[in-house]
């Protein structure tokens, strides 16, 4: 169990580069941007390793400017009552017109044409007559009309679809966990896949947007892929992990898989023929990298200076509106009668408790209580030692 009061001045590391516009959110009167801080209050970080980090008792947020938190070691930190934030969202577009852009250049065998073309380099005046001879091999499909499938509906995979419609295509959708504000958002026009298997079924074209868990390791098997129609073209900007690479090198020599597009290169893929690699460019634009980078420090800020979270993937997010007045938060598992013991230790205090809120995610739950009148510097210190005598508690801040 861990007890942390919250200084004045905080200090945030940075373990890759973040966008200035993002940083700049930290005013420099309250904070500081130290990269060399042994343990700092806050880590904005991007794809930087953290599994072999060790993280000191002050640290008590780490937030991915992205999507996946593959680099972060959750677990410890929940362990250690350190929130973990990531920005849904915040590169969707940028995800989304590369996926959008990798389905008409595949379909039109854009790649392999420029490369084709590349290699006709010396030869001089005769150039047009070759491009003229050989651009027959080259011929290529319109993507208006075929049918895409998307497999997850999340922000990224909704504006996929929906675009898709804006090129003529046919859109069907499989997510079993679409979020209310997903499906308020979908065009009526996509139509709902009922199973993988529909999707697998009937795609010309299939786009896979979900997160690499134990459970979507591999989905896309040798039972899959013998499922799709011949020639399927197969888009990957998630997580190379989501495909079974055994599988899928049988299905391309077989044709049954037409060509594989994927943001995530290795060795064995670059050997593939009809696997075309992408150097990891799905959030690579300027804008992309300032949006995350707003999104992740607000998200930091807001929660150093009041306890709200937003966007965690390890703790449940909360929101009390701050009064300026003497708030405790508490990490702790999901038991009964938390609040009870909690709120007993303020209340025989003789403190009034003004505002209370409690969420749980699983086996994980947070607390914050604003206390009604201003307390002196004695009381605090024994009152938090008290609740961290409480079996189940992870760590108390107080701000």
């Amino acid at each position: 169990m861990t007890t942390i009061t919250l200084d004045k001045t905080k200090r945030i590391k940075t373990l890759n580069h973040i966008a200035e516009v993002g940083l700049a959110i930290f005013n420099e009167e309250d904070y500081t941007i130290d990269n060399e801080a042994n343990d700092p209050d806050a880590i904005v970080v991007r794809s930087y390793p953290m599994h072999n980090m060790a993280f000191g008792g002050n640290l008590k947020a780490i937030a991915r400017a992205g999507a996946g938190v593959n680099n972060i070691p959750v677990d410890t930190c929940s362990n250690q009552g350190i929130v973990v934030f990531n920005t849904p969202g915040a590169n969707a577009n940028a995800v989304k017109e590369l996926v959008l852009t990798s389905i008409m250049a595949s379909s039109r065998n854009l790649f392999n044409g420029v490369d084709w073309v590349k290699d006709l380099k010396g030869k001089g005046e005769e150039v047009p007559q070759l491009v003229e001879q050989g651009k027959k091999q080259f011929v290529g499909r319109e993507a208006k009309g075929k049918k895409l499938g998307v497999i997850g509906l999340g922000a990224i995979g909704a504006m996929v679809a929906n675009d898709a419609l804006n090129l003529d295509m046919d859109v069907i959708g499989f997510d079993p966990y679409i979020s209310v504000d997903t499906a308020w958002e979908l065009s009526r026009n996509i139509k709902r896949a009922m199973s993988l298997g529909d999707v697998f079924e009937q795609a010309d074209f299939i786009t896979i947007h979900v997160p690499l868990t134990n459970e979507t390791a591999g989905m896309l098997n040798r039972e899959a892929f013998e499922q799709m129609k011949p020639g399927v073209h197969i888009l990957n900007f998630s997580r190379g992990g989501l495909v079974d690479e055994d599988a899928l090198e049988v299905a391309l020599e077989k044709g049954r898989v037409g060509k594989y597009i994927t943001d995530f290169p290795n060795d064995r893929l670059l050997h593939m023929e009809n696997a075309i690699t992408l150097p990891h460019l799905g959030a690579s634009t300027i804008e992309s990298e300032e949006n995350c980078a707003r999104m992740a420090t607000r998200q930091v800020r807001d929660f150093l200076e009041t306890g709200n979270i937003k966007n965690a993937v390890n703790f449940p997010n909360a929101f009390l509106p701050y009064t300026g007045k003497r708030r405790v938060t508490v990490f702790h598992h999901n038991v009964p009668n938390m609040l009870g013991q909690i709120s007993a230790i303020i209340s025989k205090r003789g403190l009034n408790i003004a505002a209370m809120i409690n969420k749980s995610r699983g086996d994980l739950a947070y607390t914050m209580i604003d206390i009604d009148e201003k307390v002196n510097g004695d009381v605090i210190p024994g009152m938090e030692a008290e609740i961290n005598t409480i079996e189940d508690v992870i760590r108390i801040r107080t701000i």
